[in-house]
């Protein structure tokens, strides 16, 4: 018999020759559960991977901006020093080497004190938030 019979055959014996050997997969229960946990199982190894890395990066990101703050801050007190020293020169024909010392060292202080009282008002307003004292914070800026 050649190819051509046996398709013939088929046909004869009312089997489509298109549907001659093919048989559906069988699924059971089981097995969709176990392909479920495992792609439970790799979306949450792929989530701890993404999360270390967000990690790592943000650890970096923060070594660089306290590493940089600390230079502005740096470079903030030398030019505040430097102004200071300026002024001081620059009041020096007008009010003697004393007295413009005097008063840059005062205007310093009483600013120093003003930033102190403002520190201390929020620290305040942070301590009664805190308590459950305070009904709505305020933010005076």
């Amino acid at each position: 018999m050649a190819h051509g019979d046996a398709a013939l055959d088929d046909a004869s014996q009312g089997v489509p020759p298109h549907e001659e050997h093919t048989t559906a997969p069988t699924r059971s229960l089981g097995d969709d559960l176990e392909a479920l946990i495992e792609d439970a199982k790799t979306y949450v190894d792929a989530e701890l991977s993404y999360q270390k890395s967000r990690a790592g990066f943000v650890a970096n990101r923060l070594k660089q901006t306290i590493a940089f703050g600390a230079v502005a801050i740096y470079f903030a007190i030398l030019a505040t020093i430097g102004l200071t020293v300026g002024l001081i020169i620059a009041l020096t024909p007008y009010l003697t080497a004393w007295g413009a010392t005097a008063v840059v060292v005062t205007g310093l202080l009483l600013l120093t004190l003003l930033m102190v009282l403002r520190a201390s008002k929020a620290w305040k307003s942070l301590m009664g938030a805190m308590q459950g004292d305070e009904e709505e914070p305020t933010d005076d800026g």
